[in-house]
């Protein structure tokens, strides 16, 4: 957090990263999505907690679908009108 070196890796513990989040100690997040389907899975961030905005710095995708954005916390987020607007594009 906020100084070079000292990297922190967190793999699949929602509860860990919200606390993180929540304590603003992550400068910067990496989610890697693989396109398969597992059953239903685990969720990512546990039901309840504070809200958090992210920026989008980096998104790459390769040749088998992989993804992996880069992102940095922004603060509160702005929810007037995002579900409106996402559905606009979604629905052309």
């Amino acid at each position: 957090k906020v100084t070079p070196g000292g990297e922190l890796q967190v793999h699949g513990s929602g509860v860990l990263t919200r606390c993180l989040l929540e304590n603003d100690l992550v400068d910067e997040m990496t989610l890697i999505t693989v396109p398969v389907v597992l059953g239903q899975g685990r969720r990512l961030f546990p039901d309840v907690g504070p809200e958090a905005a992210l920026d989008l710095v980096e998104s790459r995708v390769d040749t088998m679908g992989v993804t992996i954005q880069v992102f940095r916390p922004a603060g509160r987020p702005q929810h007037v009108g995002t579900v409106a607007r996402w559905r606009v594009v979604q629905d052309g």
